[in-house]
This record gives C-alpha cells, sequence and structure tokens, in this order.
C-alpha cells in the first residue's frame, strides 16, 4: 500500500480550520443528561471459571447506556490483586463485538483492570433497538439515522461509552480515579470522544489509528472501510442532502471533542493506512487540547498501524505517567520492576 495522503512534514503541521457546531457543548450535555436520568443497574457476575482462567479474575457485565439501555462489557483483573487498579476501558472497532474474555488479556496480564465496551448493533450481545428513524442508506452503520444529531447511531454509541465510565463506581477492584480510556479505529474514535466529554474523569488517553475524524476530508479521499458509506450515500442524494448530512456529522466530529480533550493522550497513526487516512488522525491530534500529548508514527503500517509492536509501546507510556498497578498487590504477587 503506497502513501496516499500527505507527507509527514505535511502532517505535523495540518490543522484545518473545522467549526464546532455553536450548540455543540449544549448537545452532548443534554445528551448525557437524559441518559444519565434513566438510570438502571450496574451488574457484575464473575465467569473466570466458564473460561478455564487461572490467572484472571473475568466477570459479565451490564451496565445502563443510551435510554437506560443494559449494555454489554467484560471486566478482567489479575487474580493477585487485591486493591483498586487503574482500569483501562477499551472500545473496539468497526463491526466489532467485546468478543470473549480470552480475547482481552494483555492489560490484565500487565496488572490492569480492563473494562471492554461492546457496541451496540455490532457485536451479539447489545442490541441497537432504536435504528434512529430517517435514512439507512447502505450496510452499516455511518448512515443510520443520518437525518438529524438526535437520530444518529454514534449519538446512542457514544453515550453508552460515556456512561461505561459512569459505571467504573459500582465494579469490584477498580480505581475510578485511573481511568484511561483507548481503543483502535472506531474504538480511536471513541476514545476521543469520551476524553473531551469526561474529560476531568479521564486520566490518559490511548486513540490507535482513531476512525471518526475530519469526516469531509476522509468522505473525500478514503476508498476503503466505512468512510465510503457516506460516499455511497451521497452519490445518490447530492442534490439535496450534502450539507444535511454533513451538519449531523459535526456533532461526532473526533476533531470537536479532541478541542476539549485535555488528559495525557498517545495517538498512533499509520502512513500508509487505507481506512482512516493519516491527514485525519493528524486533525485531530494537532487540534487536541492536553498539552501532555504524543503521536507514534508506523511509516509503512497499512490500517493495522503497529499491530503488537504498539502493545509494548502503551505499556511504557502509561508506565512513564505513573499510571501504573502498584498498590493492592498479595505478598510475593507484586510485578517485579524491570530495568
Amino acid at each position: 500500500m503506497p502513501l496516499t495522503d500527505l507527507s509527514l512534514d505535511e502532517l505535523t503541521g495540518y490543522h484545518p480550520e473545522l467549526p464546532a457546531p455553536p450548540d455543540f457543548d449544549a448537545f452532548w450535555d443534554r445528551t448525557l443528561g437524559e441518559a444519565r436520568s434513566h438510570g438502571g443497574p450496574v451488574t457484575a457476575e464473575r465467569v473466570t471459571g466458564r473460561y478455564r482462567l487461572r490467572t484472571v479474575e473475568a466477570y459479565d457485565v451490564r451496565f445502563p447506556g443510551w435510554n437506560g439501555e443494559p449494555v454489554a462489557a467484560w471486566l478482567l483483573r489479575p487474580r493477585a490483586a487485591d486493591g483498586p487498579l487503574p482500569v483501562v476501558v477499551t472500545y473496539l472497532g468497526y463491526s466489532c463485538g467485546r468478543g470473549l474474555p480470552t480475547d482481552h488479556l494483555l492489560f490484565p496480564s500487565a496488572g490492569y483492570a480492563q473494562l471492554v465496551v461492546d457496541s451496540r448493533g455490532q457485536g451479539h450481545d447489545t442490541p441497537d433497538p432504536d435504528a434512529g428513524g430517517g435514512t439507512q442508506w447502505a450496510k452499516g452503520f455511518m448512515t443510520r439515522g443520518i437525518d438529524s444529531p438526535d437520530g444518529y447511531y454514534y449519538r446512542r454509541l457514544m453515550t453508552d461509552c460515556a456512561r461505561a465510565v459512569d459505571a467504573l463506581a459500582e465494579l469490584p477492584g477498580v480505581d475510578p480515579r485511573r481511568v484511561v480510556v483507548a481503543g483502535g479505529s472506531q474504538g480511536g474514535g471513541l476514545t476521543i470522544a469520551v476524553a473531551g466529554l469526561l474529560r476531568d474523569r479521564v486520566a490518559a488517553a490511548m486513540p490507535d489509528v482513531p476512525f471518526l475524524c475530519h469526516f469531509r476530508r476522509a468522505v473525500d479521499i478514503t476508498a476503503e472501510g466505512p468512510y465510503p458509506e457516506l460516499a455511497e450515500y451521497l452519490r445518490w442524494h447530492s442534490r439535496h442532502r450534502v450539507d444535511p448530512a454533513f451538519a449531523t456529522l459535526s456533532y461526532f466530529d473526533g476533531v470537536h471533542f479532541a478541542r476539549r480533550a485535555t488528559a495525557p493522550a498517545l495517538f498512533s497513526v499509520a502512513l500508509m493506512d487505507p481506512v482512516c487516512p493519516p491527514s485525519t488522525v493528524y486533525a485531530a491530534f494537532n487540534h487536541y487540547s492536553g498539552v501532555d500529548k504524543t503521536m507514534t508514527v508506523w511509516q509503512f503500517a497499512d490500517h493495522g498501524g503497529g499491530y503488537g509492536s504498539n502493545s509494548a509501546v502503551q505499556l511504557e507510556w502509561l508506565h512513564e505517567r505513573g499510571l501504573v498497578p502498584d498498590a493492592g498487590w498479595r505478598s510475593g504477587d507484586q510485578p517485579a520492576d524491570t530495568e
């Protein structure tokens, strides 16, 4: 896959002027306020034995999301830890559900708690009863309810993701004061959204090759992945719906959330990414308000970014910022420090 976007020098200075809707903050304050008003229980069923796990505890979680509807998640913790741990809240890529607990063992193996949040309608465990009304042109989620911000699919999904952080206070063995939000692709876009929406409650953000950023440029230049769903829709509705569609999307653009986020952030970008163009990633990164922000550049990578190498980068970055599972371990089980 060749380079199809700007050069690295151009990317580092790419700072497009993208005005947010005047009522952006009011829209999201209203959205989260309405979701919280519905209440609902947070439950966590221990399922460790079901998956034959010996070093990691696993819980099948349900928490109230959009409209109070139950959202599924996995809570994973190292079995040797007794006390509250820093927690990595993980959001998932496009069309991915939460899978199985055995798919998510890296962070608990490193001593962290982890909450893996299902994506409504995309996995098997969290339905999306509300199709959002209005138009859905293509198979997928990008045009579901695009006629208005109130009915758009990502309003519901981003609300679920924010409510996952709300639920941490009721889950066992996690420290809601040390919350790391993380995810790749769609999960990266959701990470930026939560970092912007809950900036006072997020200790760090790690968006990898994030989706849902700088929609207009993404739709203009991207040939692979979900963005072409929007191009296909607009191809057939170009006379009447281009401006209204992008007006809806502006309420969900990672660039606007990035402007509101202040937590330390570790981004990654792949310069040969055909799904999330590097310029869209840098648009969010360069607008990110947090002073402590780092970009990991994978120069010859596709949408997989750094693949397994990125995990080591993330763990080291968290360690450097003191977000380490340094308390609550049983005697004799504390992981040894490394040089």
